[in-house]
């Protein structure tokens, strides 16, 4: 292959090398990552400090005015004291609480939109603000009546359904990583397991009163304010139930 030959194909392939390298950097470093798990899938995390975690943010929120603390030496209780007798209930960053999940949400959405329009105009100038028996003199035709007419019809329609349907029934022991200025505890639980190459995924974090643990130490969804839960997993198979990563770039960036 001469030089000649050479400046005449390395355009073409300077632009196929930048678009390979496009395409790559837009998957993401989830194209790494699956790499490195062909024929062993992907690994369980080791056990660490959920502080210590890059997407870990302190919760923050409007906090009562503190209660004054009264000194009683000749009493049992304690002003602002929420129990009377201690117990084995969480109460202390570090301690663990089961955190009871029993999700059952179905939704179901039917929508149909239909849109007609049309809109007609005339106009006719048979006058020309009085000028139009001086352009008579100079235009042997004279001015004619003149008509304009403009016209427009749109018409849309649509017809969309949603119907989803969602169960959830687990418990996950989670862990007081923090104590708000009114008493609350800031939980968070994250549990992996691994079968068969596929990794299972479920993340809890929320904001509960102490109160609201049962004597079991135990809470149930209900009572976590802020809760996020995240139940997922990947592998094998979530990678086959989704489509291809360049489908979905296609989907995003195709205008039609």
């Amino acid at each position: 292959m001469d030089a000649t030959s050479i400046r005449r194909i390395w355009p073409a392939a300077l632009r196929y090398v930048l678009l390979g390298l496009t395409l790559t950097i837009l998957s993401g470093c989830n194209l790494a990552t699956r790499l490195s798990e062909i024929g062993d899938g992907p690994e369980v995390s080791q056990i660490q400090n959920p502080m210590s975690r890059a997407d870990y943010t302190p919760v923050s929120l409007p906090m009562p005015t503190p209660l004054i603390v009264e000194d009683n030496p000749n009493s049992l209780w304690r002003a602002g004291a929420r129990a009377f007798f201690k117990d084995h209930r969480a109460k202390a960053v570090g301690d663990i609480v089961t955190v009871k999940i029993d999700l059952d949400d179905k939704a179901e959405m039917d929508n149909s939109t239909e849109r007609e329009r049309a809109d007609t105009e005339d106009t006719d100038l048979t006058k020309f603000l009085g000028l139009e028996l001086e352009l008579a003199k100079k235009l042997p035709q004279g001015i004619g009546t003149t008509t304009t007419s403009f016209g427009a019809a749109h018409k849309t329609k649509g017809d969309g359904a949603i119907e989803r349907a969602e169960e959830i029934e687990v418990k996950i022991a989670a862990v007081v990583t923090q104590i708000l200025p009114n008493g609350a505890l800031v939980l968070v639980g994250r549990q992996e397991i691994l079968i068969n190459a596929e990794l299972r995924e479920l993340y809890v974090t929320g904001v509960v009163r102490p109160s609201d643990i049962d004597s079991d130490n135990t809470v149930s969804q209900d009572y976590i304010a802020e809760m996020r839960l995240a139940y997922g997993g990947r592998g094998t198979l979530s990678q086959l139930q989704q489509p291809r990563w360049g489908m979905q770039v296609w989907d995003v960036i195709f205008p039609f």
